[in-house]
């Protein structure tokens, strides 16, 4: 993918989707039915797509001209669930919007 923000978006639905996981799924299974490897499995897949997510969010502002601000916002989102669902509409114009200025 050329657009950082559209490597961006799909990086942080990924994210967000094993954050899901991670909480609803794997930790019930750990705390209800004592199976604590499917926190180890889960956390280490979530944590993998954070760390690939900060970079790629790294890599958007560098390469493009958001404000500080905004990818604030984009990594406060992916601390919460549920929310990254919701900015999806906005990364989504801002991604169509990066393609339109000459890098």
């Amino acid at each position: 993918m050329k657009n950082p923000v559209s490597f961006l978006r799909s990086v942080a639905l990924l994210e967000a989707i094993s954050y899901l996981i991670l909480l609803f799924i794997a930790m019930p299974l750990k705390y209800a039915l004592g199976m604590p490897m499917a926190v180890k499995i889960a956390g280490s897949v979530h944590g993998g797509f954070f760390v690939v997510f900060c970079f790629a969010l790294w890599r958007v502002l560098m390469q493009t001209n958001w404000p500080f601000s905004r990818a604030v916002l984009v990594f406060i989102a992916s601390l919460l669930p549920f929310v990254p669902f919701f900015i999806d509409r906005r990364m989504r114009a801002w991604a169509a919007e990066s393609n339109q200025t000459p890098a």
